[in-house]
C-alpha cells in the first residue's frame, strides 16, 4: 500500500500518523504466531482433537446445492432418410427437419417416401393429444 503524502493536508497527516500509532500498538501487545499455535495445540490434545481436525475445512459443512444433472450429448447417429436425387443429403429424423426435406412434403411426398431402405424405420407419430393445449391462429 503506497500513500502519496505530498498531497496530503496536514489534518489528513495527524490522522494518518494517529492511525499509525494506534496499528504499532496493537502488533506489538499481540502474542506471536507461532506461540498462540502452541497454545491451540495444547488446547486441542487435551480435549483429543488435533488442529487439522478441529481446523482443517475453513468452509462450513453445507449440503452441497442441488443441481440437475448435466445433459450428456448423445452419440452420432445413423441417418434414416435419403433424398433420392442427391445421395449426400441426409437426416437422422432427430432435431428439425431439413429444408430439403420440408420441401419435398410440402410438394405433396411422404416422409416414409425417403426412408432409407433396410436400415429405417419411420418415427412414431404423437399418438395421444389428452391434457395438451393447441394453438389455432386465425389469419
Amino acid at each position: 500500500m503506497t500513500i502519496d503524502i505530498e498531497s496530503l493536508s496536514l489534518r489528513e497527516l495527524g490522522a494518518l500518523v494517529v492511525a499509525a500509532e494506534q496499528r504499532k500498538q496493537l502488533i506489538s501487545r499481540r502474542r506471536p504466531a507461532s506461540a498462540v499455535r502452541r497454545i491451540l495445540k495444547a488446547a486441542a490434545a487435551e480435549a483429543g482433537y488435533t488442529i487439522e481436525e478441529l481446523f482443517g475445512d475453513e468452509t462450513p459443512e453445507a449440503p452441497a446445492p442441488s443441481r440437475k444433472p448435466a445433459r450428456r450429448k448423445s452419440g452420432k447417429v445413423a441417418p434414416k432418410y435419403r433424398d433420392p436425387e442427391y445421395k449426400r443429403l441426409t437426416w437422422t429424423g432427430r432435431g428439425r427437419m431439413p429444408r430439403w426435406l420440408a420441401s419435398k412434403l410440402s410438394m405433396g411426398h411422404k416422409v416414409t417416401d425417403f426412408l432409407i431402405p433396410g436400415l429405417a424405420r419411420p418415427t412414431a407419430g404423437k399418438t395421444s393429444t389428452i391434457g395438451k393445449r393447441t394453438v389455432i391462429k386465425k389469419g
